[in-house]
Order: C-alpha cells, then sequence, then structure tokens
C-alpha cells in the first residue's frame, strides 16, 4: 500500500533491504518534493529502491544526485576500471560478466570516501546481474569477537600495487601524470608510497575496520579487507600472479595492520557473515538504487546480457569517523 505521493505505509520504523518505492513521472520531482522523508527511509533502512520513475539518462542522474545529496563526487583513487559516462557519472565496474564482485562498501580503503551511492538500471541483465546489498551492523555482530577483536587491535592495511601488466597503472589510479602530484596525493590520503623500478608503485595505508555509524552510532564492519585479499582471486589467477611476482606483487592485498598476513581462513570467515546478512533483487529498467554506504555493503552478481549500471557517489565522509 502507498499513501498519495507514493511512499510506502510503515515509516522509517519499518523494516526491509531495500525499501522500494514505486510510482511514475521524473524522479527529481519526488526527490525534491520528498527529500527529507527518503533520507529518513535512508538512514532507517540503509537503501532505497526508486521504481517506476523516469531517470533521464546521466544528466537526470546527475540532477538525481544533486536534489539528495548535493555535488557528485569524482571516482579518486581508483580500485577497479570504470568508464566515465558524464561529469562524475560513470559506469559500474567494468569486469567480464562472468566475474562475481564480493560485497564490500564503496572506497572504505581510503581516509574519505563516499557517504551515498546511486545506481541506475539503464538496461537489466538477462540473468542475475544483482546488486547483493548487506546490512554491515549485522556482518559486524556475526563476526567471530576473537576475529574481530583482532582487527580492532591491529587494524588492517590496504596494498595496492600499480605496474604496467597487471591491474590498474598507477597514472590512471591517481589521474596524474607527475610522480610528485601522487605523493602529494598519498600525503593528503594518509598513503605510504614506494616507487618500484621504471614505473611501478606501491602504496600501504592503515586503516580502522570497525567504525560508527555516524547517524545510528552502531558499530559497522566497514573495509575492503575481504574484497582486496589475494583469496578473493581466482584460483588460477592467485596462482599465476603468485609465481609470476611473489607474495607482494598483486594488485590488492589485505594484511594486518601492522603487516601481519590475513590467514585464508580468517577471510572466509568473513566472506560467509557478508553472505548470511545479503539479500539480492532483480533490476527492472530504469530502477534507481540509493544505498547508504556506511549503514549497507554492495557486490555484484556474474550475469548474461547486456546489463549497464550507471552510478554515481556524493557526500564526502569527513568527520564522520
Amino acid at each position: 500500500m502507498t499513501d498519495a505521493i507514493g511512499w510506502p505505509a510503515g515509516g522509517p520504523g519499518a523494516t526491509g533491504l531495500p525499501l522500494v518505492v514505486e510510482g511514475d513521472g521524473p524522479v527529481v520531482d519526488l526527490l525534491r518534493r520528498d527529500r527529507d522523508r527518503l533520507r529518513d527511509h535512508l538512514a532507517a533502512r540503509g537503501a532505497v529502491l526508486l521504481r517506476g520513475f523516469d531517470v533521464g539518462g546521466a544528466e537526470g542522474l546527475e540532477e538525481a544526485v544533486r536534489a539528495l545529496s548535493g555535488t557528485p563526487l569524482p571516482y579518486t583513487e581508483q580500485s577497479s576500471p570504470r568508464s566515465v559516462i558524464k561529469g562524475n557519472v560513470y559506469t559500474s565496474t567494468d569486469y567480464p560478466p562472468a566475474a562475481e564482485i564480493p560485497l564490500h562498501n564503496e572506497m572504505s580503503y581510503q581516509a574519505t570516501w563516499p557517504l551515498t551511492l546511486f545506481f541506475h538500471c539503464v538496461e537489466p541483465a538477462l540473468t542475475q546481474g544483482a546488486t547483493p546489498l548487506a546490512h554491515v551492523h549485522a556482518v559486524h555482530e556475526m563476526i567471530d569477537p576473537d576475529v574481530r577483536a583482532e582487527f580492532e587491535r591491529r587494524r588492517w592495511m590496504a596494498v595496492r600495487t600499480y605496474g604496467e601488466d597487471v591491474g590498474l597503472r598507477w597514472r590512471t589510479a591517481f589521474d596524474t601524470d607527475s610522480r610528485a602530484q601522487v605523493e602529494r596525493l598519498c600525503a593528503r590520503g594518509g598513503l605510504t608510497p614506494t616507487w618500484l623500478g621504471a614505473d611501478g608503485l606501491r602504496t600501504t595505508a592503515v586503516r580502522d575496520a570497525v567504525h560508527r555509524h555516524p547517524v545510528t552510532g552502531l558499530p559497522v564492519w566497514f573495509n575492503h579487507v575481504v574484497i582486496f585479499h589475494e583469496s578473493s582471486l581466482p584460483a588460477d589467477v592467485r596462482e599465476v600472479l603468485l609465481d609470476a611476482y611473489g607474495p607482494d606483487g598483486f594488485p590488492n592485498n589485505s594484511r594486518y595492520g601492522d603487516g601481519g598476513v590475513i590467514p585464508d581462513d580468517v577471510v572466509a570467515h568473513l566472506r560467509q557473515c557478508y553472505r548470511a546478512a545479503s539479500v539480492r533483487f532483480d533490476y527492472a529498467r530504469d530502477d534507481l538504487l540509493v544505498v547508504d554506504n556506511m549503514s549497507v555493503a554492495h557486490g555484484r552478481e556474474p550475469y548474461t546480457g547486456p546489463r549497464r549500471i550507471a552510478v554515481a557517489m556524493a557526500e564526502p565522509s569527513a568527520g564522520a569517523r
């Protein structure tokens, strides 16, 4: 049942992920008219799916972001390949359709991250292709207390290696050709850079694995430990990279904050907690999914068919810790 302007009955105290709001007309009109109500629901549920509305392409998505969250953010310190659609509206990660992307919170390996994410379904997949979601407070509660305590004590380290043969190039990730500018960006973002050989770069950054949600105050499992860890690679790819480049040559990896190796079985446990907390839904054309990035993790199922998802990010987290 919906009220006269398309919002489900039950109010922001109701449960379910995502909250589905169905209607018609330009989505930006809904956002401008009912911005406060949507933000209340987003804070309570963690994700809101707007279905049946007209988003209006990349221009309309950018306008929707501005109506709800202000200026769209650029994709900086990149960790996956994406293409610019227009301005700060991007394609979703350009990985092969057969690849699964583990659940994670956007840019949680950085010193500053977006608080709000937007996913616009331009073209749904023929099969699968969902954006699974999981409340990261629920994930936090499922994790073995001893495992959690180890990360709270030692924190975690994001290790990223940029070379010519594997992964992203540092020029792409940092959007500059200048080594001096990379070093300035690293200093600003709490990264330690090490130049490798003629044109390689490795960065390390020690981050908290557990944060407090800036609105609810709940503890949230907010990090890239699983998605960066080498065990999240396909087994054959992991073996090839290890043979070719050694244990420090993976494009991305996770370690404890003191540099210690995170065992595969610990990461397998974390991965299972994400899966136990996850939910999924099938996209319809022109769906707009809005996600509270510190409340809810997202991933990507493998898929067949065209599947085109446009993404945008907003509301930098400065002061959110």
